[in-house]
Formats: C-alpha cells, structure tokens, sequence
C-alpha cells in the first residue's frame, strides 16, 4: 500500500515536468496569429465570412437584451432595427453578382451616413442559427452595445464587434497556449493556419467555438497529466457543449492509457462532460429547442432544396446503419480535398483561393508543427486514443450535418465545412508528435506559418479591395499553371 502511494507522487510529480515555458519561436507566432486576426478583421468587408449575415442578426439580437428568436408563420427570426439590416440587405448584400466584385471605400463611407435614412424595425429570418446559444454571441454583442453607446453609426458598430469577438477568441487562445501542459506547438500549427484567423476575426461564433475547444482540451489535458484542480473545466464543459455539442468528446482527450486503478482524474472529467450535456439539454429545452428547416442548395443536383426534418434523418441511420456508415465513408473522402483547402485558407464565402503553393506550404507547417515535438513522453496506447477521440469527434461532426443541414434521405453528407474540424487538429498533431523535437523542425514551422500568414494577408487585401473576385463553386479555371500557384484565384 505504501509503495503505492510512493509510485502515485513520484508520477504526479514527473507529471508536473511537463508544463514547458515558452519558446521564443512559440511567442513570435502567438504575436504573428494576433497581428492576421486583427488585419482580417478590420480590412475584411462586412458580412464576408460565411453566414456572417445570420451571424450579425443574432449578436443583434442579444445586444438589444433578447435571447430567443420568434417565428412567425414559416419564418424564424426577429424584429430587428432597419439601419442594422440595411446595412447586409443594400450596403454589403451577399447576393452574388454574375461580374466580379470588388468592394470600394466609398461604400463604407456611404454605409457610414446612411442610418438616419432608415427608422423603425423590420422582421429578420436567420433560421440557421436562431437556435444558437446566446454564449457564441455574447463578445459580439457586447462589441455591437459598446459601439452604440458611444455613437457609431452601424456599419462601425459591426466592425466594433468584429473586434471584440477577435479579442475575446485571442485571449482563449492564449490561456489555452498558457495551460496547455504538452503540444503547444500543435495547437499553435493550427491557430496560425489563415482560416483560424479570418473565422475569429469575423462575428462569427466560430471565434468563441474555437477559443473554447483550446481550451477545454487545454484543462482536460492539465487535469488528466499534471493533477491540477478540475475547476476550469467544470467551467468550460458546459460552454464548450453549448458553442457546439459535438466538440464536447474532446475532452476526453485527458483520459489516460493505461491508469492507476486508484486514479481518480478520469471520473472528474468524465463528470465534467456529463455536466456539459447537461447543460446543452437544458438550454434546448428552454429554447424550444425545435429544428429550423432552411432552404440548401444540393451539392449533387444543384437545385433549391429542403433540409430533412431531424427525425426523418434518424430514422434512415437506425433503419440501415451499415448504410449509414457507407455515406459517412464516401462523402468525407469524396469532400476530403475540400476539406483540406477550406481548413488552410478559403476566404469570402468559400470562394477565394490562395495562391496554390500556399497549401503545401501550410502541410509543411504543420508537419513541422508535429515534428517539434509533443514535450512529453507517451506510449502507442494514448496515441491511438487521441486518434479515436479525434476520428469519433470528426464523425460525430459528419452525422450532425447529415441530420440538420442534408436533404431527406440523401446518400451524401451536406454542408460540412473545413473550418469545422480545427479544434480537432491539435490533438491529432499531438497524437503524431514524437517525443523530443526533430532537429530544425521548429525553424522550418516558424518560415513557413510566417509566408503563410503573409501570403493570406495579400490575397485577402488584392481580392477585395484591389481586382474583385467571383463567387463559384469548385477550382476556379486557370490559363497559366504559374499564376494559379503564385497569385490568388481571382487573378488566375
């Protein structure tokens, strides 16, 4: 009994070794991330981030002291000031033009005068996120009150909004980095990456889904390897199930194979997830909690279709899992290249490529990220854990999207996009990490997050504001193989 005790402190306390201090390297592209989220968020045009528009109505919405949408008939929204949604509907509409677009300064400085013109509420749909916890829009909103108070008009409280949104996800992001006891270098692979800087710098809620799944993999990794209090992630559970509830099995990235039987950590946060599910429920029930059908366009036929009632979609997985399985199969390695590019860096609406050598660039990078090392030493048996909680948590993705967001009955998965899968990447990348860095491995990350961000930050500026872009599905046709890999698509 007493060895066991012995054994149990001297590995707490080699557990302790872990938390590493941080490298100059680590801090450069810490400064690096924040510098691109910041230059995305102000120099970005409003609502040019996927579903900002929705995005924008919601943290409306709660800046104004409401939590729920209403619907009325068919439609789900809210009655919403006319100056804010003006300022989508005529200034910064998101109906794509059949010539390319090219936004102009004259727009901001018109959209800047424009209030006064346009009194009195309107009723606003967002069905996609009416559902949404108020906890995803709370920095925005914030930003959004803050502008109104001190009398901007609402195109600058929208960019006062960005910002605190960027804010708020960058100081997640660096708690995260703070607490993190190994794989630091993993999850900063990942946050250098262009489309984790556009997302959080726009009001997209992905800036709080991802700040929080740092996080809570930061503390469930903290509490399993080093010992330390389960307060935080009591905290950050049920925030992390209410941003999305799929992200919530990261957590158990703490557990550890194999245990001392006596070790208790795992129950603490096993309990932790069980009190995020809990919480998740609870907001569903007080908000309704009913799906919102909305109008998709089908990836495989084109045409204006229905989302499938949740149910209905059930009903096909139960009925035919093997079935089920093989769609899952087919549809992530049929979407697996999409994927990848929309991970690195997509801008607009998904429709803006960097220039084609950027993508292997960014594989270089995090291969590097990997190679420098997780700063811990762990056996083949937690590997391949964190690779099953990473692959369960990417399915668990794929079958929400086939349940809310595909038409009924479809044989493929719809509306799953690349930026979904960041909070899992560090833990991957940690899984593939060797123990000890791979020499030069930290140099070659640090050159080549640094052209990336470069490179993001050119085609971002060129395509809005400088040669216009046009909004299309797919690879872009190119006449030169050289300017597809040194220029941005709208230039190809």
């Amino acid at each position: 009994m007493r060895n066991e005790r012995i054994r149990a402190t001297q590995a707490t306390r080699a557990d302790m070794l872990f938390a590493a201090p941080w490298s100059a390297v680590e801090k450069m592209l810490l400064l690096a991330t924040c510098a691109a989220t910041l230059f995305f968020a102000l120099v970005t045009p409003p609502f040019q981030a996927p579903d900002e528009n929705q995005h924008y109505m919601k943290a409306l919405l709660l800046s104004e002291g409401r939590l729920l949408a209403e619907q009325r008939g068919a439609a789900i929204g809210a009655a919403l000031p006319r100056s804010g949604i003006d300022l989508h509907r005529v200034d910064f509409s998101t109906e794509v033009p059949p010539t390319a677009r090219r936004f102009d300064p004259s727009t901001l400085a018109q959209a800047w005068r424009a209030d006064t013109g346009r009194p009195g509420a309107i009723f606003a749909e967002f069905p996609n996120v009416a559902n949404y916890a108020p906890t995803l829009y709370a920095p925005g909103a914030a930003g959004l009150r803050i502008g109104d108070a001190i009398g901007l008009p609402r195109v600058g409280a929208f960019y006062a909004g960005r910002l605190a949104n960027a804010l708020t996800a960058l100081a997640l992001l660096a708690l995260a980095l703070r607490l993190i006891p190994f794989g630091r270098t993993a999850m900063l692979g990942v946050a250098v990456l262009p489309t984790f800087s556009y997302q959080i710098g726009s009001l997209s809620p992905d800036a709080v889904i991802n700040g929080i799944a740092f996080l809570g993999l930061a503390l469930a990794l903290r509490v399993g390897f080093m010992g330390q209090s389960s307060k935080g992630m009591f905290a950050a559970a049920p925030l992390l199930a209410l941003a999305k509830g799929v992200y919530l099995p990261l957590m158990a990235a703490g557990l550890r194979w194999p245990r001392h039987r006596r070790d208790a950590r795992p129950w603490l946060i096993l309990g932790a997830m069980l009190l995020g599910a809990a919480v998740f429920v609870g907001w569903m029930k007080y908000s309704g909690g009913s799906q919102a059908l909305y109008h998709i366009m089908s990836r495989k036929t084109g045409q204006s279709v229905m989302t499938a009632p949740l149910a209905d979609q059930l009903a096909v997985i139960l009925n035919d899992p093997v079935g089920y399985a093989r769609i899952l199969l087919s549809s992530m390695v049929e979407r697996g290249p999409v994927y990848a590019l929309q991970i690195v860096g997509r801008f607009g609406w998904n429709a803006i490529l960097m220039p084609l050598i950027a993508y292997p660039i960014a594989a270089v990078m995090l291969g590097a990220a990997a190679l420098s090392g997780a700063g811990a030493r762990f056996g083949i048996g937690q590997r391949l854990w964190w690779i099953a909680v990473v692959a369960g948590t990417a399915m668990l993705i794929e079958t929400a999207m086939y349940l809310t967001g595909t038409p009924p009955g479809a044989d493929f998965i719809q509306g799953t996009q690349g930026r979904y899968f960041l909070p899992l990447l560090p833990l991957a990348l940690m899984a593939l990490s060797p123990d000890r860095p791979v020499r030069g491995a930290r140099t070659v990350f640090a050159v080549s997050a640094l052209v990336l961000i470069v490179m993001a930050g050119f085609t971002v500026w060129d395509s809005f504001w400088i040669h216009g872009f046009v909004t299309s599905d797919g690879m872009p046709p190119h006449e030169s193989l050289t300017r597809a890999l040194f220029l941005p698509s709208p230039r190809w």
